[in-house]
C-alpha cells in the first residue's frame, strides 16, 4: 500500500497508457474484434450522425418519376382511354419491359413541358422493339438526356451500356451516358459515398497509366449538361456525401404523365415539369433496385443519384478526421483522463469532469458535422477517455479505501492524546468522576458530511492534513468554550460541557450552544479554503442536548475510556444523524434549548420520537446567537414559519398551507418550509387520525 500511494503518478500513468495503447492497436489491426470494436462503433456513431445531423437540403427542381407499381399494372382505363392514347396502347400491349416508343413519347411529353434535363437509371441494353424511335427522340434531345450504363461486379466488372442501336459505339465514351454504380463499404455492406469519375485500371485494380480511360458516372454526366460540371469531384475516389433527408425525394407514378386527367391535375398540364431535372428510374419494391445506406436499408437507386447531385451541387461532402489527428485525439484523451484523476483528487468531480467533456466532445462532433463536414473521431477518443478515467478512479477508490484504515488507526493515537491532554489540564475536577457520579451535563455529537467520498480519493497525506485540519480547528473551539472533548468516533466528534467542570446547567448548556455555533463558522472558512486550493469541502451535522448522564472510567481490565453515558447522550446522537433528515446542521433537544431561549435565536424544526425512546421530544435549530448579526428580514419572517408549524400542529392545514407558502415566496429554498408545506397539501386531502400530534416515530438510529 504504502509503495502504491508513493507511486501514485506512475500507477495512473500506466493504466492510461494501458487502455489508450489498446485503442491505438486497434486502429493498425482493424480485424482484431476487441480491438477494433471502438473503431467500428465509430462507424456506428457516424451513421448516427448522418441521421440526426444536418442534411443537404434536396434541390426543388429534382424531380422522380418512378415505375412504381401502379405503373407497371395500371389502374382500370376504360377502352376509349386507351384508343385515344398511344403511351397506354404500349403500356397495355405487354408487361415491362415496354416497347421504346413509350420513352420517346415521355421525352416529348416532358420536353414539351419545358423540362431542362431527363436522367434514365435505367439500362437500355437488349435490342427492343421501338429502338429508332427512342434513338431519333435520343438524337432530338441530345443535351437534354442522360442514359445509365452499368459495370456488372459479378462479371468481371463488364460493362452494360445502351445498345448500339441507341447509342452508338463506344457508349461510355458517349456523353449521354454514365454508369449507375456505387460501391459500398466492403465491412457492412452500408454505401455513403459516391465515385463520380472511374478509369478503366482502377476497376481492375490496375495503378495508373496515361493510357486509361476516364467514365462519367450518371450523376456526373447530369451535372454537366446542366452546366454545372465544375462542381463534379475531378479525382477517382469516393466521396463521402451528405444525405438528404429519406424523404426528400418521394417518387411521382410515371403513368401519370401520359394520362391527361392527372396530367392537368396534378401537372398543370405540364407546366409543373417547367425548368424541371427528371430522373426516371425503378421505384417498385419488385424491381429490387434498391441501395442499403445509414439513411435505410431500401434507399432506392434513382433516389441515390439524386442524393448524390444534390451533394455534389451543395459541395456537400464530408471529410473524416485526417489518421495522424485521430492518433493525436485517442492520445489527447489519455493524457486528460491521467491529469484528471492525478491532480484534481476529487472522485465526485473527476467523475463529473469526465461526463462534461464527453458531453462536450459529442456536442463538438455533432457541431463539426453540421457545420463543416468533418467527421470528427469520437467513439476511439472517448472510450480512451472514460476507460482510462474510470479504471484510474478505481484504482484510486481502492488505494484511498486502503489508506483510510490507516488514517483511523492514526486518528486513535491522535485521540488517545487529546484525552490525556483534557485529563490533565482538569486533573483534580476529573478523576472525581472516574468511580462514576450522576451529574446533569450538556453533549454535544458532530459529524461529518462527505468525508467517506473524499477518504475515497484524496491523497493520503493530503486526508490525515485534511482531516487533522478540521479536527484541531473544532477541538480548538470546543476547548475555548470550555468543553471537553470526549472522544473521536472515526470522524466524528463527542464533547460534553459540565462533566469535569460545571459552570451551571444554564451557562454550559450556553457555552455548548455557542461551541456549535463556533464549529459552523470554522467549517466554513475551512471549506472557503479548501475549495480555494481546489480541494472538496465538507458537511458537518451536530446534535445538542441536555440531561443526566453517568459520568466514570468505562471499559475492561485491559481498556477503561473516562466517558459519559445514559439516555442523554443517546438523544444527542439520535439528534445529529437527524439533521440529515431535516437539511439542518444542528438540532438542539428541548431542555437544552429552554436553557438558551434568552441569548440564541432558536427555530422549531419538528416533534421527534427517535429509536429507544418512548415519549416524543421538540427538536430545534440554532439561527445564530442574539448578540451576533443576525439577517433580521429572516427574523421577521421566522415568525410566519413559526404560526404556520403551530397551525399545523393543530390540524390547521388550510392555513398552514398559505402560512408556509407565504415564508417560501422569501425563501424558495427552505427546506423545513418545503416540508411542512407538503404534508400540509397531503393533509389537507387525507387528514390524519384523531390520535395525531405531529409526532415523526424514527424505528432506526
Amino acid at each position: 500500500m504504502h509503495w502504491l500511494g508513493r507511486r501514485r503518478l506512475l500507477v495512473l500513468a500506466l493504466i492510461c497508457f494501458f487502455w489508450t495503447g489498446l485503442i491505438f492497436l486497434g486502429h493498425f489491426l482493424p480485424t482484431t474484434p476487441f480491438l477494433s470494436a471502438p473503431w467500428r462503433g465509430e462507424q456506428s456513431f457516424e451513421d448516427l450522425l448522418r441521421r440526426e445531423g444536418r442534411k443537404t437540403a434536396p434541390p426543388r427542381d429534382f424531380v422522380f418519376l418512378g415505375l412504381d407499381q401502379s405503373t407497371l399494372q395500371l389502374p382500370p382505363l376504360a377502352p376509349e382511354e386507351v384508343a385515344g392514347n398511344r403511351a397506354f396502347q404500349l403500356l397495355t400491349e405487354r408487361p415491362f419491359p415496354w416497347s421504346r416508343e413509350v420513352w420517346a413519347l415521355l421525352l416529348d411529353r416532358l420536353f414539351g413541358a419545358g423540362a431542362r434535363l431527363v436522367i434514365f437509371d435505367l439500362l437500355f441494353n437488349p435490342p427492343n422493339d421501338g429502338d429508332p424511335a427512342f434513338h431519333a427522340a435520343l438524337d432530338r434531345y441530345h443535351d437534354k438526356v442522360v442514359l445509365g450504363a452499368n459495370f456488372d461486379t459479378e462479371n468481371a466488372l463488364q460493362a452494360v451500356t445502351p445498345n448500339d442501336a441507341l447509342i452508338p459505339p463506344p457508349q461510355l465514351q458517349d456523353d449521354r451516358v454514365g454508369f449507375v454504380n456505387f460501391w459500398p463499404d466492403t465491412i457492412d455492406g452500408k454505401t455513403r459515398a459516391a465515385i463520380y469519375r472511374v478509369t478503366d485500371r482502377q476497376l481492375v485494380g490496375l495503378p495508373a497509366h496515361p493510357s486509361e480511360q476516364v467514365y462519367e458516372s450518371l450523376s456526373a454526366r447530369a451535372l454537366a449538361k446542366i452546366g454545372r460540371g465544375n462542381d463534379v469531384p475531378r479525382d477517382f475516389r469516393g466521396h463521402m456525401i451528405r444525405f438528404s433527408a429519406p424523404d426528400a425525394f418521394q417518387a411521382r407514378p410515371l403513368y401519370e404523365v401520359f394520362d391527361p386527367k392527372l396530367w392537368h391535375a396534378n401537372y398543370a398540364d405540364g407546366a409543373f415539369f417547367k425548368d424541371k431535372i427528371v430522373v426516371v428510374g425503378p421505384s417498385a419494391q419488385v424491381m429490387h433496385d434498391v441501395v442499403d445506406t445509414p439513411m435505410s436499408p431500401t434507399t432506392l437507386g434513382p433516389v441515390l443519384h439524386l442524393q448524390a447531385m444534390a451533394a455534389a451541387l451543395g459541395h456537400e461532402f464530408l471529410q473524416p478526421t485526417p489518421p495522424k489527428v485521430e492518433l493525436a485525439l485517442v492520445g489527447t484523451a489519455g493524457l486528460i483522463a491521467w491529469s484528471l484523476v492525478a491532480f484534481l483528487r476529487r472522485p465526485l468531480l473527476c467523475v463529473g469532469a469526465l461526463v462534461v467533456i464527453t458531453a462536450t466532445y459529442l456536442g463538438t462532433a455533432r457541431l463539426f458535422y453540421d457545420k463543416t463536414g468533418l467527421l470528427l473521431l469520437t467513439v476511439p477518443v472517448l472510450s480512451a477517455l472514460v476507460l482510462s478515467g474510470s479504471f484510474s478512479l478505481g484504482f484510486e477508490y481502492a488505494l484511498e479505501r486502503l489508506e483510510k484504515l490507516r488514517t483511523r488507526r492514526t486518528l486513535e493515537r491522535y485521540v488517545s492524546k487529546n484525552l490525556v491532554r483534557e485529563i490533565l489540564e482538569n486533573p483534580d475536577s476529573y478523576y472525581s468522576t472516574l468511580r462514576g457520579v450522576r451529574v446533569p451535563v450538556t453533549i454535544l455529537f458532530s459529524d461529518l458530511i462527505g468525508f467517506t467520498t473524499l477518504a475515497e480519493k484524496a491523497d493520503p497525506e493530503a486526508l490525515v492534513a485534511q482531516l487533522n485540519e478540521y479536527l484541531t480547528r473544532m477541538t480548538s473551539v470546543i476547548f475555548g468554550g470550555g468543553g471537553t472533548l470526549d472522544k473521536f468516533i472515526g470522524d466524528a466528534i463527542m464533547a460534553v460541557w459540565g462533566n469535569v467542570r460545571s459552570l451551571g446547567m444554564a451557562q454550559d448548556a450556553k457555552n455548548c450552544a455557542r461551541a456549535a455555533l463556533g464549529m459552523r463558522r470554522e467549517l466554513r472558512q475551512l471549506n472557503q479554503r479548501w475549495r480555494d486550493e481546489g480541494r472538496m469541502g465538507l458537511g458537518m451535522g451536530i446534535g445538542i442536548n441536555q440531561g443526566e448522564v453517568i459520568v466514570g472510567n468505562i471499559g475492561s481490565q485491559e481498556r477503561m475510556d473516562p466517558t459519559v453515558i445514559g439516555d442523554s447522550v443517546n438523544l444527542a446522537s439520535r439528534l445529529e444523524g437527524l439533521t440529515r433528515i431535516y437539511g439542518v446542521d444542528i438540532l438542539v433537544g428541548a431542555t437544552a434549548a429552554e436553557l438558551v431561549r434568552e441569548e440564541f435565536h432558536l427555530r422549531s424544526v419538528a416533534r421527534v420520537q427517535v429509536k429507544g425512546k418512548t415519549k416524543p421530544v421538540e427538536v430545534f435549530t440554532f439561527v445564530g446567537a442574539r448578540d451576533e448579526e443576525v439577517d433580521p428580514e429572516f427574523l421577521k419572517w421566522l415568525e410566519t414559519y413559526e404560526e404556520g408549524l403551530e397551525k399545523f400542529r393543530t390540524r390547521d392545514f388550510i392555513e398552514a398551507k398559505i402560512l408556509f407558502s407565504r415564508f417560501l415566496e422569501f425563501y424558495p429554498d427552505d427546506l423545513l418550509a418545503k416540508m411542512y408545506l407538503a404534508r400540509s397539501l397531503d393533509y389537507e386531502q387525507a387528514p390524519p387520525d384523531e390520535a395525531w400530534e405531529a409526532v415523526e416515530v424514527f424505528e432506526k438510529k
